[in-house]
């Protein structure tokens, strides 16, 4: 296997990794599951602060709304859409997470 697609398989692993974290920390502070709901409030400073949230939470948000979605019988494009859009975005985030530690260890060496 070529490195970079290691390193992309690596990303994909890690973007789903931190949205777990981040989606299940935030549950952990407000006793309720992290939604898009939390964008519907309107221009509001809670509002702009679940926005970053949101960005790195989104991939386990989405995949878990689709298999709860998922115990009625669905179309199989109804759960291969929703799964093909998390990973890509888990892979975006993975790849930013792995970005900043590495611009974080050329800081810190």
């Amino acid at each position: 296997m070529a490195p970079e697609t290691i390193e992309l398989l690596l990303a994909f692993a890690l973007g789903f990794s931190v949205a777990g974290m981040v989606s299940t920390g935030y549950q952990l502070v407000t006793r309720r599951p992290a939604s898009f709901r939390l964008l519907r409030r309107g221009p509001a400073p809670a509002t702009f602060a679940a926005v970053p949230m949101l960005a790195f939470a989104a991939p386990f948000i989405i995949m878990r709304d689709t298999l709860r979605r998922r115990r009625g019988r669905q179309s199989i494009e109804a759960v291969l859409l929703p799964t093909i859009a998390a990973s890509f975005w888990s892979m975006m985030s993975g790849t930013l997470v792995v970005m900043a530690m590495q611009a974080l260890e050329r800081l810190v060496a």
